[in-house]
């Protein structure tokens, strides 16, 4: 067989398993959205633990179509055992947002030991922006240390700073810092509690958070805070509306949990869907270490009217869609043990973003809002996984 034709055969292939794995046909290339997507890429079949494949971890970028793929900032992972991770986009998506991480050989064997994280050292982790037309890189985290351990940064509205998620003494707490990086502040309103999931609402007013896996509500300053009260055990990763009336997040119990939205105020909570037994978690290793899956939670709409998610449907972990009345939409019909995973919207509304392993390897795809015209946007090699896809907030000019 000529090289040409097992080209033409291996396309034809993958093709028609588009269309049987995902129920729909590939759309014209030419029609697919433009903007860049922020990934991380790496390998998942080493067999000695977690912390080999995280060394192989680097944050890229690629088209929408697949093409242009890069890696970046590949100057933090000189230092021997240092890794990056794709982390988010400015809301003008001029820089990225990568984070710097590094563990110790040593620690990283206590940690497989003992089966738990040792967070107090052993780790650097800090959260730095890469801006992509000049290529300047910009530890926020360094400056004026307050831990070792940096991660969650997002920006403020209007260009108040940036919110971040350090570890103090082995707690993690929100805190705010000015645009330099200084005056970093606690904002957790005193809490002394294990926090995560901490955004603001788009006005900038509020902030939100989990705290021992209760959602919270605060003023920005951590000011006003207030519990939402679900009855619930765990509740993990509040996210804001678009218009900043509803909190998203997953509550019940812990890997049985399912999206829930409230009313910033805390009335009128709701449960929009169930997941069907999925617990909530990918795993991405070939061969599973302690604590080695990935959250997989809901994600709104751009129009803030439904959500995304991922539910069990028979043996496999499908795409879906919820509106706020709890209509459900199953937008992927895939192959028996087919996982879908972490889904994001385009900024247009118009594309969905998610992972599968329908073709047997870790890739991302992108997709019409409604689950139509499927395309793969990564081509990792076997034994690579491709994860966290994030899209730029505006066309690349």
């Amino acid at each position: 067989m000529t090289c040409f034709r097992r080209i033409m055969v291996c396309l034809s292939v993958f093709f028609a398993s588009a269309t049987y794995l995902f129920g729909q046909t590939a759309a014209n290339p030419s029609r697919r959205p433009t903007w860049l997507i922020g990934y991380t890429e790496g390998r998942n079949d080493l067999p000695d633990g977690q912390f080999v494949n995280w060394e192989t971890n680097r944050a890229c970028v690629v088209r929408a179509d697949g093409t242009g793929r890069q890696v970046l900032a590949e100057a933090l992972t000189q230092k021997p055992h240092a890794w990056t991770q794709f982390a988010g986009w400015s809301p003008d998506g001029k820089q990225a947002v990568i984070l710097s991480l590094w563990e110790s050989p040593e620690n990283a064997a206590w940690e497989r030991a003992h089966k738990t994280f040792r967070m107090t050292e052993g780790w650097l982790v800090d959260s730095c922006l890469l801006d992509l037309q000049a290529g300047t890189l910009t530890n926020l985290t360094v400056v004026d240390r307050v831990s070792l351990y940096n991660t969650g940064l997002f920006f403020l509205p209007e260009g108040m700073g940036y919110g971040f998620t350090p570890l103090i003494n082995g707690i993690s707490k929100p805190f705010v810092m000015d645009k330099d990086g200084r005056n970093k502040r606690d904002v957790s309103g005193q809490g002394g509690g294990f926090a995560y999931g901490y955004t603001a609402s788009p006005d900038g007013k509020r902030i939100s958070y989990h705290e021992n896996y209760q959602v919270y509500v605060s003023d920005a300053d951590g000011t006003n805070k207030r519990r939402i009260e679900t009855g619930h055990p765990f509740n993990f990763v509040p996210l804001w509306s678009p218009d900043g009336e509803w909190l998203l997040f997953v509550s019940g119990e812990h890997y049985d949990c399912h999206p829930h939205i409230v009313r910033k105020d805390g009335t009128g909570l709701r449960k929009l869907a169930d997941r069907g037994g999925y617990r909530g978690v990918v795993e991405k290793l070939k061969y599973p270490d302690f604590h080695s899956e990935s959250s997989d939670v809901p994600v709104w709409t751009r129009d803030g009217q439904a959500v995304y998610f991922t539910a069990k449907v028979g043996d496999s972990i499908e795409l879906m869609r919820v509106t706020l009345d709890g209509i459900v939409d199953q937008l992927t019909k895939s192959a028996r043990k087919t996982r879908h995973y972490h889904p994001s919207p385009s900024p247009d509304g118009q594309w969905i973003l998610f992972g599968s392993d329908c073709s047997g390897v870790m890739q991302l795809y992108v997709a019409r809002a409604d689950g139509t015209d499927v395309r793969v946007v990564t081509n990792v090699p076997e034994g690579f996984s491709a994860m966290h896809g994030h899209w730029q907030p505006r066309p690349r000019e």
